[in-house]
């Protein structure tokens, strides 16, 4: 006997199941459409325009002439980019040991602590909160070697510091600026860091106390393990805004004195405005942004190998 082998049409339970799924999925993509074009509108466009314009010598006016290669080879036969560059790797290595390591002890010792701790976690994160711009303007009237705090602590007989021009010297100019923005940034880390170590299991530190475990081991072999996916991802949100700063080097010293200060951020927008280059500032932002891409594809490959766990 011959056996129909055609499908069966679909029961009514099941193309109302169907039905169900498609509209809840309708549903998902219509409240995820506006932020899907916002990011194509800001982010897509404009980036694929920076990588077209990095091949041209655009002024930032007008029309645009394809150069190929030229803006990249001059790039890396700039000595203003190989030391804005490298103003950016110590930048981006004191950030991940200075202030880490300050957040890391910050948190710890708050988690030891259970009066005024909410007191102590807004204090360290109010200069977080604080504009930018505030704050940078404070700061270079506190720094400055006519009327800063040189200037005051020798009125009280304390001369050390008296004509000391921390942002005008360019040997002190640079780590001036990253003590300015260590001071903004290191009471986030606390508070970030503190919300990871209150979620480890506090066992384990019963546990340790039992063995005679001190202080310093309990940090090392409890507290370090159990933040470590926090501690990853800070490290690589660090390398990244390491080599985006701007707004701190621009407010206190624009880059000088002598482009002592100078960083990728300052220099690109230096070129693009003051010297109306943009095509060669856009090759600039590329090679910004591949830099991303690296420190994000090094994050991947060690959480591929546990790291974050």
């Amino acid at each position: 006997m011959e056996v129909d082998r055609r499908k069966a049409p679909p029961t009514r339970p099941a193309r109302t199941a169907r039905r169900s799924k498609l509209r809840r999925t309708g549903i998902g993509f219509a409240f995820i459409a506006p932020l899907l074009v916002v990011n194509i509108l800001v982010i897509a466009v404009p980036g694929a325009l920076s990588i077209w314009y990095s091949f041209t010598d655009w002024t930032g006016l007008g029309s645009a002439n394809f150069v190929g290669l030229d803006n990249y080879t001059r790039l890396f036969g700039d000595a203003e980019f190989r030391t804005a560059l490298w103003h950016n790797v110590l930048w981006t290595a004191f950030f991940l040991t200075v202030p880490m390591a300050m957040g890391l002890f910050g948190a710890f010792l708050l988690s030891r602590i259970t009066r005024f701790q909410m007191l102590f976690r807004v204090a360290y994160f109010i200069p977080y909160v604080v504009a930018t711009v505030v704050s940078g303007s404070i700061w270079e009237s506190l720094l400055s070697p006519d009327e800063g705090i040189g200037h005051g602590l020798a009125d009280l007989g304390l001369p050390f510091l008296k004509d000391v021009n921390f942002l005008g010297d360019p040997h002190l100019a640079l780590g001036t600026v990253a003590f300015v923005n260590t001071w903004q940034w290191w009471g986030f880390l606390v508070v970030i860091f503190l919300a990871s170590m209150q979620a480890v299991n506090p066992s384990q530190y019963e546990a340790a106390r039992l063995d005679g475990a001190n202080l310093w081991q309990e940090f090392w072999h409890i507290t370090l393990p159990g933040i470590r996916p926090t501690l990853m991802f800070l490290s690589l949100m660090t390398v990244i805004w390491s080599f985006l700063v701007f707004d701190y080097i621009y407010i206190l010293t624009q880059g000088g004195p002598a482009g002592s200060t100078d960083v990728l951020g300052t220099l690109l927008y230096r070129t693009a405005f003051a010297n109306q280059e943009a095509g060669y500032a856009a090759s600039m932002g590329v090679i910004m942004a591949l830099i991303s891409v690296l420190a994000v594809s090094g994050f991947l490959y060690l959480r591929r190998r546990g790291w974050d766990i």
